[in-house]
């Protein structure tokens, strides 16, 4: 299993960025998918995750609405488009695998190396 993130960076408060993760290794379509991150000094925090299908997508309470996670089976890829960036935002961000087709991959079995997202003025 191989999970490859891009597209961090710096951002000013309220602007945006989009997150992209190439996986391999695995049948990508037969999994749920998740973004999670990880704050300085703390622990992993579950961000958004999406069924193997598409069909049912799920966000924590501190990004629903400014942030829409996506995936293409086609072109195994993950995405999350992250709009109005708080400065709470940064973090380092990591695309993970789920164990099950089904569910948002709250638990995952394999992480990416990780993309850091800095939002600062």
């Amino acid at each position: 299993v191989q999970l490859v993130e891009s597209g961090g960076g710096l951002v000013q408060p309220g602007g945006s960025l989009r997150l992209s993760c190439a996986a391999s290794g695995f049948t990508f379509r037969n999994y749920a998918m998740s973004w999670v991150r990880q704050a300085p000094g703390k622990g992993l925090e579950w961000v958004s995750g999406i069924s193997s299908g598409g069909g049912s997508i799920n966000y924590a309470d501190s990004v629903k609405s400014r942030f829409t996670i996506s995936r293409d089976n086609a072109k195994n890829t993950l995405s999350l488009q992250m709009n109005s960036l708080k400065p709470e935002d940064t973090a380092v961000y990591y695309c993970a695998k789920g164990r099950f087709s089904y569910g948002y991959a709250v638990v995952s079995d394999y992480r990416g190396q990780g993309t850091q997202v800095t939002v600062s003025s």
